[in-house]
């Protein structure tokens, strides 16, 4: 079990089991796991993502008009089966609605191209 375990570094102990019983040496899966451990064959589990540390700095407020907008894409349905989506533009300083787009599907490039007229 050693050799297959050095030789095959990233398997864990399920794996080298398998492997260990096409070569004929059939083991109950406890006993594999008790020698695995006693060995210290383990596997060293992947760390998760590192995330920023510290706080975030809030977003200033819009003091004029025009200043900031906001995007927001609403959904809604006709009855059961047809969908629509609505794109909503929005002032942040006086909370204008500035444009609405509804169509059954908002494209990324027709979003840009309405943004832009």
């Amino acid at each position: 079990m050693k050799a297959v375990a050095v030789k095959r570094r990233p398997f864990g102990y399920r794996w080298i089991g398998v492997i260990l019983e096409r070569k004929g040496m059939i083991m109950n899966h406890k006993q594999l796991y008790r020698l695995f451990t006693d060995e210290k064959l383990g596997v060293r589990r992947r760390r998760g993502r590192k995330r920023a540390h510290g706080s975030r700095t809030p977003m200033p407020e819009a003091l004029r008009p025009d200043e900031r907008w906001s995007l927001d894409f609403l959904s809604d349905t006709f009855g059961a089966s047809l969908q629509f989506r609505i794109l909503a533009v929005n002032d942040d300083c006086c909370r204008k609605n500035l444009y609405l787009m509804a169509d059954t599907s908002i494209s990324g490039a027709r979003v840009a191209r309405e943004l832009d007229a």
